[in-house]
């Protein structure tokens, strides 16, 4: 299951980034977006089945959900902000900064991989 969930973050950032971009060139994003939301359906499902698959829930994997979903509501913000033509560089400074945080916990964490260990 953690190879499906770091897919699907993988895939979601992908979609992000060329819908941001599709839309700052003017383009409509319509379906884009849609398929952005579907692939946060995803990414919560399969975020919320590694919780439960964990043998001992601590405060990090609880801190590491609480800034996952904090990272879709950004990417959220950010989109709907740049449809709209409103100034997003304070979200996306905080969306690296909480993506950075949130891919360290989750590396850090016994259900990922572990580079620093």
């Amino acid at each position: 299951m953690t190879h499906a969930h770091l897919a699907t973050i993988i895939l979601t950032i992908i979609l992000f980034c060329i819908t941001l971009t599709l839309q700052k060139k003017g383009r409509d994003t319509t379906v884009l977006h849609m398929i952005l939301r579907v692939f946060y359906l995803l990414l919560v499902l399969t975020g919320v089945l590694l919780f439960f698959s964990v043998f001992k829930i601590t405060i990090l994997y609880i801190l590491k959900a609480l800034l996952g979903i904090a990272m879709i509501g950004l990417f959220e913000m950010i989109l709907v902000g740049s449809r709209e033509g409103k100034k997003i560089i304070g979200f996306l400074f905080l969306c690296v900064l909480i993506l950075i945080v949130t891919v360290f916990l989750g590396l850090k964490l016994p259900l990922g991989f572990h580079p620093f260990s």
